[in-house]
């Protein structure tokens, strides 16, 4: 019986990674066709920074075609992430009890959304204030000409370290919500988190002030974000719980009569 189960969530689960992977492909497809135009987009905060007539270089011979192709990709899954999130959901739903699929849904919505949202902000504010100050420091007679690979892999390291400093909320709501840490305790090491948050913008980020503080700041801000919503869930749960509480007898107004 518990044999058959676990094959029976073994093809369940193989059949909704098969329906996420081929809603993957078919969304790569039209963004390979602009593949060209999307690396366009994702090197143009370097671009605008670069003197007049610079331009970036590829060293390999297949890296014109594969890293434009990698950008496709990258398009392809950020497009169909909702549906890849709704297949996971799918699975794992049945299992989950009422409460936690009320706190579980939103949390990944919400995670997906911070994540995105930490992206754009290292799009738009940081890597311009990073290449800024790279171009700028650049000697006399120097031509910036990175190779596009690397301005990838650079790029994606950018996304990686904003995109999961934008998830700080959510982390710390599960924290005090599966009880590993209260709020006192969070406020308690808030100086550390601090020193933390600046110890990770240093090792993630080039070495400029400016971009340092474009990763620490919104980290501390947004720690201080997820004590603030964590506290107030605390309090709507605790109004809820003493609401089905009798103020009297202390006996929850849905629990049977025992006087008899």
């Amino acid at each position: 019986m518990l044999e058959g189960s676990f094959l029976s969530h073994l093809v369940e689960l193989r059949a909704r990674m098969i329906r996420a992977i081929s809603v993957l492909m078919i969304g790569f497809l039209p963004c390979a066709f602009f593949a060209r135009e999307l690396y366009t987009i994702l090197a143009q905060p370097l671009l605008e920074k670069l003197p007049q007539g610079g331009q970036m270089i590829a060293t390999d011979v297949a890296t014109p075609f594969f890293v434009p192709m990698k950008v496709a990709m990258m398009m392809a899954f950020v497009i169909t992430l909702p549906y890849t999130l709704y297949q996971i959901w799918a699975f794992v739903a049945p299992g989950l009890y009422s409460h936690e699929k009320r706190m579980a849904l939103p949390l990944v919505i919400g995670s997906s959304l911070l994540f995105f949202l930490g992206m754009a902000f290292a799009y738009f504010a940081a890597l311009p204030v990073v290449f800024e100050f790279i171009t700028y420091f650049a000697p006399e007679g120097v031509a910036v000409m990175t190779d596009i690979s690397k301005y990838l892999s650079f790029v994606l390291s950018m996304f990686m370290a904003f995109g999961f400093t934008f998830e700080v909320p959510v982390f710390v709501i599960i924290l005090v919500r599966t009880g590993v840490i209260t709020i006192d305790k969070l406020k308690e090491i808030r100086p550390y988190v601090i020193v933390g948050a600046f110890v990770v913008a240093a090792i993630f980020t080039p070495p400029d002030v400016i971009s340092q503080f474009m990763l620490a700041g919104p980290l501390c801000l947004l720690y201080e974000l997820g004590i603030v919503v964590a506290s107030i869930m605390i309090g709507k749960e605790s109004q809820k719980n003493a609401s089905s509480t009798s103020p009297d007898t202390g006996v929850r107004k849905d629990s049977p009569d025992k006087s008899d």
